[in-house]
């Protein structure tokens, strides 16, 4: 989904088809963000079609610019606050939604950094071997890297939830290929292949819908 405005259409048609089913299996309002990441990123998905459209001249630069600015606002600005709050919501009780309270602190303090950052300095936005490069001065640290993955993949790790720690192993592998693979285009590799992970979300909604409202229903 990150080669071209085709690929994102379609993947973002197929997404947000999977995301309705994935929110037709909610049982109980903890469920509703975390259920929501398959249509978010289909969303995220149909926003960066524009961007292509944009970088190959079909779209004016302020139009393609407002599409990543707004690309790139989800995903470095919201997902590391949005993904540990989920979490955190769905866990079953109490002492296991304080584990993450560490991860959504993290999460919410990179988010506003960035959001910070994405306004203060300039994002260039270009294509390089097929892919869309995103980069911003302020944002390009390790350090701000290495919070971004404990804020993403870290509160799925300690989850109660079983398959949400396999939708963590599975980010945490995709983020490590597409590091090592196409570091330059990261923002947009990673961001495609996790909304491709997030099938494991649906997975884990169609599976567990008889299960889910005893749970809840007890600790609420």
């Amino acid at each position: 989904m990150c080669f071209s405005a085709t690929a994102n259409f379609v993947g973002s048609g197929v997404l947000g088809a999977l995301g309705v089913v994935t929110l037709t299996k909610v049982k109980h309002r903890r469920e509703l963000l975390f259920a929501s990441l398959p249509t978010l990123f289909a969303i995220h998905q149909f926003i960066e079609g524009f961007v292509w459209l944009g970088l190959d001249g079909r779209l004016s630069p302020t139009v393609t610019h407002d599409m990543g600015a707004a690309y790139m606002l989800y995903a470095q600005g919201l997902l590391p606050i949005l993904l540990p709050l989920a979490v955190l919501l769905f866990e079953p009780n109490g002492k296991s939604r304080t584990r993450m309270v560490p991860f959504l602190i993290i999460g919410g303090a990179l988010g506003l950094y960035i959001l910070w950052a994405l306004a203060a300095y300039p994002t260039q936005i270009y294509i390089r071997q097929n892919s869309i490069v995103y980069t911003n001065p302020g944002t390009s640290y390790i350090v701000i890297a290495i919070l971004y993955l404990i804020a993403t993949c870290g509160s799925l790790f300690f989850s109660k939830v079983r398959p949400m720690v396999i939708f963590g192993f599975a980010n945490l592998a995709i983020l490590l290929v597409v590091a090592a693979v196409k570091q330059y285009a990261f923002t947009s590799v990673w961001c495609a292949y996790a909304a491709l992970a997030s099938i494991i979300v649906l997975i884990y909604f169609w599976k567990s819908a008889a299960q889910r409202p005893l749970r809840y229903a007890l600790s609420s």
